[in-house]
């Protein structure tokens, strides 16, 4: 619907409380910061994106 400001909003509450309950290298940690970047692509803002599928990549490392 075009509200990318609401949705990442929402995306980066969901990211904080995961990281208070899951462990810094759990899988949906990594979905996570992969959503996030997919909303900064949607917003245009690609180095921010860049940076949350750069740390998407490294939990992915860590958890497989």
């Amino acid at each position: 619907m075009g509200e990318y400001s609401k949705a990442l909003s929402a995306l980066e509450r969901s990211l904080e409380i995961q990281k208070i309950s899951l462990p810094s290298n759990h899988p949906d940690l990594a979905a996570s910061y992969n959503n996030i970047g997919n909303m900064y692509i949607n917003m245009g803002e690609y180095s921010k994106a860049l940076s949350s599928y750069e740390r998407s990549l490294e939990i992915r490392k860590i958890a497989l």
